[in-house]
């Protein structure tokens, strides 16, 4: 269970004020259907950490454990320098949308939205630390809808009132703990 909630609360974090938050956000206030919208971030979400997660752990088999840990635990840190200093604009949304509806267009956009998004490297980063793929995709997978729930059901209203400097301060924080916890470990345990 200790995997479950380390990728829960690492994607959770690394995903509020994201640009995939603020997709959501977007298309919560478009379709007006937010259970739909939330059924794609899930099963998006699913897809996308669950490749995330194999590719971890068939790196973790080709690396040697001191490499790895050093390879996981330096890439939390830079993911936390990335959170500091990554720019806050929105990305733009597609200026046309399928009339397939909230769920579909949800789904293909969030997924290719998360392509080489921090949340999806971490999770990769867990799968290959923690070599468990179940565990580190229900984590991340509940942690993106932890994050991203907010922002279908209080919308804009709410959404500009979150100080973003202080959650990506925090969420940069939590990431060099985290980078520093595993380089650590593996000394230790070396």
């Amino acid at each position: 269970m200790e995997i479950f909630f380390v990728a829960l609360v690492t994607v959770a974090v690394a995903e509020i004020g994201d640009k995939t938050q603020l997709v959501t956000l977007t298309l919560s206030a478009r379709f007006r259907k937010p259970w739909a919208v939330l059924a794609g971030v899930l099963v998006a979400s699913l897809l996308n950490h669950g490749l995330a997660a194999l590719g971890g752990m068939w790196l973790s088999r080709l690396l040697p454990d001191m490499l790895l840990a050093w390879i996981v635990g330096l890439g939390f840190i830079a993911m936390a320098v990335w959170i500091l200093f990554e720019r806050e604009e929105q990305e733009d949304m597609p200026k046309t949308i399928t009339g397939r509806g909230a769920f579909l267009t949800t789904l293909v956009v969030f997924f290719i939205m998360e392509m080489g998004d921090k949340t999806q490297i971490a999770t990769a980063a867990l799968a290959a630390g923690f070599e468990s793929v179940l565990w580190v995709v229900a984590g991340s997978t509940l942690g993106m809808l932890v994050a991203n729930a907010p922002a279908v059901w209080i919308g804009h209203k709410y959404a500009a009132r979150i100080p973003a400097r202080l959650m990506r301060r925090l969420g940069a924080t939590i990431f060099i703990a985290i980078g520093l916890a595993v380089i650590a470990a593996a000394l230790i345990n070396h």
